[in-house]
Order: C-alpha cells, then sequence, then structure tokens
C-alpha cells in the first residue's frame, strides 16, 4: 500500500467527470496544480473546489475500516491524511474558495445526484452559497 502514489482514484474521477460532461455541467478545470490539495474539479467563476474523497485513504466515518497489520504506521498515516485535509481546506476558505468534499461512496452509489449536489453550489446565489457550503466540507 505504501507504494501507492496520490494522483486521483479514476474510476471515482471518471464517473463524476462523465456525469459533469452529460448533464451540460461546464465551467470546471481537472486538478490545478497551484491550488492547495489538488483540487479533483475547480469552478474558478464560482469559486469552489471539489475533492473526491476515497472512503479508506481519507477514513470515512462510514466505510472506514483500519488495516490490521502495522497498525501504528497506519493509524498515524490516515490521521495525517485527514489532518491534511482539514488544514487544506482552511486555506482555501481563507482564500475566498467554496470547498465541498465528495466520499467515494457516496460516488459509487448515485454519480447524478453528485453532480446534481455540485451543481446547486455553482448556480446557487452568493448568500445561499455561504450557508450551502457550511456543511459540505
Amino acid at each position: 500500500m505504501s507504494a501507492i502514489r496520490s494522483r486521483g482514484n479514476k474510476s471515482t474521477e471518471k464517473a463524476v467527470r462523465f456525469r459533469m460532461i452529460r448533464s451540460g455541467l461546464c465551467g470546471w478545470k481537472l486538478c490545478t496544480g497551484d491550488l492547495p490539495g489538488k483540487p479533483d474539479f475547480v469552478f474558478e467563476d464560482a469559486r469552489l473546489v471539489v475533492f473526491l474523497d476515497g472512503c479508506y485513504w481519507h477514513g470515512c466515518p462510514r466505510c472506514y475500516r483500519a488495516p490490521t497489520s502495522n497498525t501504528g504506521y497506519w493509524s498515524e498515516k490516515f490521521a495525517r491524511n485527514k489532518a491534511r485535509d482539514r488544514k487544506v481546506g482552511r486555506l482555501l476558505r481563507a482564500d475566498g474558495w467554496r470547498v465541498v468534499r465528495i466520499w467515494e461512496h457516496e460516488i459509487e452509489r448515485s454519480p447524478a445526484k453528485v453532480v446534481e449536489k455540485i451543481r446547486a453550489l455553482v448556480v446557487s446565489p452568493p448568500s445561499v452559497r455561504l450557508s450551502a457550503s457550511a456543511g459540505t466540507s
């Protein structure tokens, strides 16, 4: 597992990207390297970044199961991942971005709902954006 390099989960990213294209949702870019945390999708005009988080690597409270070997190493690794996610979110919000994190199981269950969630944030007026983004990160 330690040899796996982060470059995104291709299957979940493809599922969301395909649905966004198919539904006509536009104005996004893939994985820009100039923002903290390298978001999966960036909507610059809406100041929205979208992270597609794998349930295992990001410690989903619903799906995560701790490894049974080398537990000390892996528990520290996952704690660092979670802390990094929180730090990246704070940095982005401080710079005026809205941050939405979507779990892998949400994408697997209903990619169409995920795209509609993103669309709602992209097209919502500024006053709604603030309240809508409060519970999404």
